[in-house]
């Protein structure tokens, strides 16, 4: 499952990346510490919605689009991990084999498990 602050901090640098600016012009517009910017853009800090108001602000970008685009990676990365835990769940190890419980033979019951035969189907 992604966490949100990894993906709101690689759009944002992706954001600021296309518009070829540097950490120090960004955090100066946008009146945050370089040191701070930096560490919402690797998804180490969870930065307060005035706080995202100023970055996008200082990246020319409306909120809201930040959020679509933010939504759009998160819904991509959520199909993904759905998607692979189906395959992961197929041979991941987790799984514990242990043996049939034995059937009483006078009473055709194992523990609480009833042990009946299937039919056989003619090939």
């Amino acid at each position: 499952m992604p966490v949100l602050r990894q993906v709101v901090g690689e759009t944002l640098r992706g954001l600021r990346m296309r518009q070829r600016r540097t950490l120090r012009e960004v955090s100066a517009t946008a009146r945050v510490s370089l040191g701070y910017l930096s560490e919402v853009e690797r998804g180490q800090k969870e930065p307060s919605s005035e706080l995202l108001a100023a970055i996008c602000s200082a990246l020319d970008v409306e909120l809201s689009d930040l959020f679509a685009e933010v939504s759009q990676v998160l819904r991509r990365e959520e199909k993904l991990a759905v998607g692979s835990n189906r395959v992961a769940l197929v041979g991941t190890g987790s799984a514990r084999i242990r043996p049939a419980p034995r059937a009483d033979s006078s009473a055709g019951v194992a523990g609480n498990v009833r042990v009946r035969s299937l039919p056989t189907v003619a090939a």
